[in-house]
């Protein structure tokens, strides 16, 4: 019973924190969009593509999250855009007060903010950072079953990406029974299949997301 009350006190303090970040942000303008996704389920490319098509449109930043090293970052940086590495030591996500903390040295823009999860369908989706979405990110090769074996990720998602779909003929992924999983468990969700090295369903992605700005 004490496990339980000490966890369910660590997220009620971590809400809080979140209101305020997310008061923050809609005080700057800012649309942040939490991605949230396996290691290597293409996270960091799909961020890349999007700048691609949306940084002549619409101010972009980016906030990396991760155990170590700053590798996304400066490879976002290189890109001419605003981006900000959080090394989270050993923790498996991102929470509010890191959140609070990164934006302190980080001027928010208007546009669109892409936080980087740290790589993990567990516990970023337990924790509530401030964001206006949660989009899920997986690919091909982690298989159609996700949905069944890690719900509360995909019920809490207002999108789901599904990533390296040109593997797709190659690797055995049933997208029918991938699809139901999403919609037993979330029926508005978006979902969007793309390639971040063909480019497809690219554009359609980010139009989207330009539908997500705050005007």
């Amino acid at each position: 019973m004490m496990e339980i009350k000490l966890v369910k006190n660590i997220l009620d303090a971590n809400d809080r924190l979140a209101e305020d970040n997310k008061k923050a942000f809609e005080a700057a303008g800012t649309t942040v969009i939490n991605m949230i996704g396996s290691p290597g389920s293409g996270k960091t490319s799909l961020i890349l593509r999007t700048i691609e098509k949306l940084k002549d449109k619409c101010g972009i930043q980016v906030i990396e999250g991760d155990i170590a090293s700053s590798i996304d970052a400066q490879t976002i940086a290189g890109k001419g855009i605003d981006a900000l590495q959080i090394n989270t030591e050993g923790e498996c996500h991102l929470d509010a007060n890191m959140i609070r903390q990164a934006v302190r040295s980080f001027e928010l823009k208007p546009g669109l903010l892409f936080i980087e999860n740290v790589g993990n369908l567990v516990c970023p989706a337990e924790f509530e950072i401030g964001e206006d979405f949660k989009v899920t990110v997986l690919s091909v090769p982690e298989g159609h079953d996700k949905p069944y074996k890690y719900p509360l990720v995909f019920s809490k998602s207002t999108a789901v990406v599904l990533t390296k779909c040109d593997l797709m003929p190659y690797i055995d992924f049933e997208m029918d029974t991938f699809i139901s999983g999403i919609r037993s468990l979330n029926p508005n969700c978006r979902l969007f299949v793309v390639s971040s090295k063909t480019g497809e369903g690219i554009d359609e992605w980010a139009s989207w997301l330009e539908g997500l700005r705050r005007r």
